[in-house]
């Protein structure tokens, strides 16, 4: 049931003094863009009237096809606190459709779900996602240009004075709470300078929308604490990355979790058993839109307690999968390899199609893995049929290749244009020069 209609929105403007209106979507690569307009123009955005040029936008279309609408979704209706001085600036999210009213195909949030269509098809009613984003707070220069200083030498769970995050932290809470976020959890992590803020819960364009926003205020409230907030993997060597671990469930109706069986083993479904295993099987199909930049795999190595390897678990937090304590309504699995650099859409649209795989094709889950896997061996990782994850963003594009549901988990058209963006990114990544490679080399040879 929708939260807002059109006249409540024309109401809520006029009574909280809103000058402006962003109207939002998302691109392939996860950047947030914007068509601004003035109030005055409300009620044609809310007609779906408002045009704009879909060439100009990576990965959308080509100039001869550009024209393309903002259809808001009015649910996503927000008064941005931070912008109460010279009239206020609301945001409302949109799916992008073509001149002929059809969905664009090369829309994230559409193919999300176009892909939860189809889970409503094999008998399921929704799929929540809770994200756990992380990042790290640099500090400006004297041209607000941010440097690799960090602002504190913190570690996890350290408070004041030793976290001197923790002020911006709780001033972006503050925010993200005016906003209407239900917050569980903010907290230093394990690395210097290194935050996680954890909200609740939703269904999966919501929480997704909500990390587009949740990005969004971090970044601004860090800057008003002259402070860069930064969601890259793995901005510095020797310390963990950044990760965005997604916790995943699957429902029947409104009250059963599809994931949860009191009589089962590990008290499991059959349900979440196959789409464990349909995760498992395409995990390195999907770690390219996973974790999509070069830097990603900075972070995905042994050591700093990001996933490497392909198993699951119950008890322990080296495994790709972890199945989280909590049973009832809260059963729920954990894929621990998303990296806040990820298109939250595309992201959350390859892990559910892996599921649904493997629950349409009743797909047998390996055993759990429940010692460290971090202590194990190559032998003993093969032993046991544990896969590792692609090591480079050029390994993951060829796993993705190599993998028809991840196709149709995006579509031909998002499929496409991912994976020519990201053998750019990559060509250009390999012909660079390092200033370690100049260390190592410059003076020896």
């Amino acid at each position: 049931m929708a939260k807002f209609t059109r006249e409540d929105i024309i109401r809520f403007a006029e009574e909280e003094n809103v000058r402006y209106l962003r109207l939002q979507f998302t691109d392939i690569l996860g950047t947030i863009k914007n068509v601004e307009i003035p109030i005055s123009q409300l009620k044609k955005a809310l007609d779906n009237e408002m045009m704009f040029d879909g060439s100009s936008i990576e990965g959308f279309v080509r100039i001869e096809e550009s024209d393309m609408k903002l259809y808001p979704d009015l649910d996503t209706w927000v008064i941005f606190p931070w912008t109460s001085d010279k009239g206020k600036v609301a945001r409302l999210i949109c799916d992008i459709y073509k001149p002929d009213g059809t969905p664009f195909d090369g829309d994230p949030r559409a193919n999300l779900k176009r892909v939860l269509e189809e889970m409503r098809e094999l008998g399921f009613s929704d799929f929540n996602l809770g994200p756990e984003p992380e990042f790290f707070l640099f500090k400006l220069d004297e041209k607000g240009e941010p440097t690799l200083e960090l602002n504190d030498n913190g570690g996890y769970f350290d408070l004041a004075p030793t976290d001197l995050g923790e002020n911006c932290r709780r001033d972006i809470v503050l925010e993200l709470e005016d906003m209407g976020f239900e917050i569980e959890a903010s907290h230093h992590e394990v690395a210097p300078g290194q935050h996680e803020i954890d909200f609740k819960y939703a269904d999966a364009v919501t929480a997704c929308d909500n990390i587009q926003t949740f990005k969004l205020v971090v970044k601004t409230i860090a800057r008003k604490h002259n402070l860069h907030a930064t969601f890259m993997p793995k901005p510095l060597y020797g310390v963990s990355g950044s990760g965005m671990h997604f916790n995943v469930s699957l429902f029947k109706g409104e009250k059963e979790n599809a994931f949860f069986n009191p009589d089962g083993d590990m008290q499991l479904s059959d349900d979440a058993r196959h789409f464990i295993a349909g995760v498992i099987k395409h995990a390195r199909g999907f770690t390219a839109v996973c974790n999509p930049l070069v830097n990603s795999y900075k972070r995905l190595v042994p050591g700093y307690e990001a996933p490497v390897y392909i198993a699951w678990s119950g008890q322990n937090r080296s495994p790709l999968v972890r199945i989280p304590a909590s049973r009832g309504l809260s059963t729920r699995v954990e894929v621990r390899s998303v990296d806040p650099s990820a298109n939250p859409y595309m992201a959350l649209a390859t892990i559910l199609q892996a599921g649904l795989d493997g629950i349409k094709n009743k797909l047998e889950v390996p055993e759990p893995v429940n010692e460290n896997i971090y202590d194990m061996n190559r032998e003993e990782r093969e032993a046991v049929g544990i896969e590792d994850l692609p090591s480079t963003l050029y390994t993951a594009i060829k796993a993705m290749k190599n993998d028809a549901i991840i196709k149709e988990a995006l579509g031909d058209h998002i499929y496409r244009q991912f994976i020519n963006s990201k053998t750019i990114e990559w060509d250009m990544y390999r012909m660079q020069v390092s200033e370690w490679e100049r260390d190592q080399y410059l003076k020896q040879y």
